[in-house]
């Protein structure tokens, strides 16, 4: 969540706040106060999928490299000097694995990967005629499958988190309508008493809390009125 956003939700929380304290049959017991109740819960509940999308997504990102790693480090390069070897064998010809480099792309690296592991099956006799682990294509395979899950993760960590944060902001803006819809009802209650506009507007006050005695008159010279939500 960016910190407007962020700054205006917590503005919401403090409005939420004064009307439960202060609620009289106008304005404590009013649909707006129920409605705005039910915007917030909203709004934590988007804000907990949001933060879970961004999770998911980093934590499947993070398992990527080290499958990556493991893949072009160790398995693969393996798997090219075992190929290697039938340079040094009387004559026989030498099965030629091309490692993809460390910086290459996801897609690059899969499609060198899974090529590797296609030729290597197919000539599955020869390799392990020069010493070939047994297990060694069935890794190569697993981690080609874990590097596969990681990849949709990462993709459905995203798509929770951008469908989150498109959630979050339709909603937001229908709690600044909603709060100030309430600013008028409680105007209308309490516009004769100066300390609780005063903590009204210090609630509203999206950049957060601030102690005035005093509503400023409209159009009134001197510091600037602080933004509400």
């Amino acid at each position: 969540m960016d910190a407007v956003l962020r700054r205006r939700l917590d503005a919401a929380g403090r409005v939420r706040d004064f009307l439960r304290a202060h609620k009289t049959d106008v304005v404590g017991e009013g649909l707006g106060l129920a409605k705005l109740e039910q915007l917030l819960q909203r709004a934590e509940v988007l804000d907990a999928q949001q933060r879970a999308g961004l999770v998911a997504a980093h934590a499947a990102t993070e398992q990527r490299k080290k499958l990556r790693g493991a893949l072009t480090t160790k398995l693969l390069l393996y798997l090219r000097a075992l190929g290697a070897l039938g340079e040094q064998e009387g004559g026989e010809i030498a099965l030629h694995f091309e490692v993809p480099p460390s910086n290459a792309s996801q897609r690059a690296l899969m499609t060198a990967a899974q090529g590797m592991l296609e030729k290597a099956t197919s000539q599955q006799d020869v390799l392990l005629s020069r010493g070939m682990p047994p297990s060694l294509l069935a890794d190569i395979a697993a981690v080609l499958g874990e590097i596969e899950k990681t990849i949709e993760a990462s993709r459905a960590g995203r798509r929770d988190h951008v469908g989150a944060s498109a959630d979050l902001k339709a909603v937001a803006a229908e709690i600044k309508k909603q709060v100030r819809a309430l600013d008028g009802m409680v105007r209308y209650r309490f516009g004769d008493n100066p300390e609780l506009m005063g903590a009204w507007r210090s609630a509203r006050n999206v950049l957060g809390p601030f102690k005035t005695k005093s509503e400023p008159e409209p159009g009134a010279g001197g510091s600037q009125t602080p933004k509400a939500a």
